[in-house]
């Protein structure tokens, strides 16, 4: 099998060991490395287009993420050495005060991080000022907020509001995600988007930036 064969297979089964090992070869066979970084790409954009499909569900997508994350992990001293920045953006990522749930958002951190957005995930429970904080510290361009409640979903739009009094609402993307945020919601807060599914929100994100 060719290499990107490779990688294919080793991302696709989740084979966290055997993508460290292949990005490993690369570097030692001086692939070039925009070349192997691409083929790991178009392999977990496969494992997103078929969790879409229905052919795989979130454990086999979770470890399609998990090898990407261990091939990206290889690669970044080559990557910083070379100073071939390959970040889409920075990207801030967090489930919102008052709320636990964690699943949906880690997946979707998991994934941008795949597609080559540096992701800063702040985990559960995170105040509206420590979003804005960190994403003024990094120099972030999207904010993602997750509220898997509907009486948590209120700190979505305090969010927006804060950026907007703070004058720098221009500044960044918001998404919204969880179970309860509808379309509707998306208009009334004056959020960038929201996305069904993990490898949509991605889609979204890319899209916004370009």
């Amino acid at each position: 099998m060719s290499f990107a064969e490779n990688c294919k297979d080793a991302i696709l089964n989740g084979n966290i060991e055997l993508a460290e090992k292949l990005a490993n070869e690369a570097i030692e066979e001086n692939i070039d490395i925009n070349i192997a970084i691409d083929a790991f790409s178009l392999a977990i954009r496969k494992a997103g287009d078929l969790f879409e499909e229905g052919d795989f569900f979130l454990p086999e997508l979770m470890r399609s993420a998990e090898a990407m994350k261990g091939a990206m992990t290889v690669f970044k001293p080559k990557i910083m050495e070379d100073k071939a920045d390959r970040s889409l953006g920075k990207v801030i990522i967090g489930t919102i005060e008052g709320d636990i749930h964690d699943i949906g958002k880690t997946l979707v951190a998991a994934l941008m991080s795949a597609e080559g957005f540096e992701v800063f995930d702040l985990g559960a429970d995170v105040s509206v000022g420590k979003f804005i904080e960190k994403a003024e510290e990094v120099g972030a361009k999207i904010i993602c907020i997750s509220a898997l409640l509907t009486t948590t979903m209120v700190g979505q739009k305090k969010l927006i509001d804060q950026l907007k009094e703070r004058n720098i609402r221009d500044k960044y993307k918001v998404l919204i995600g969880g179970a309860p945020v509808s379309k509707k919601w998306v208009e009334e807060i004056g959020a960038d988007g929201s996305a069904e599914s993990a490898v949509s929100a991605v889609k979204l994100a890319r899209k916004l930036l370009e």
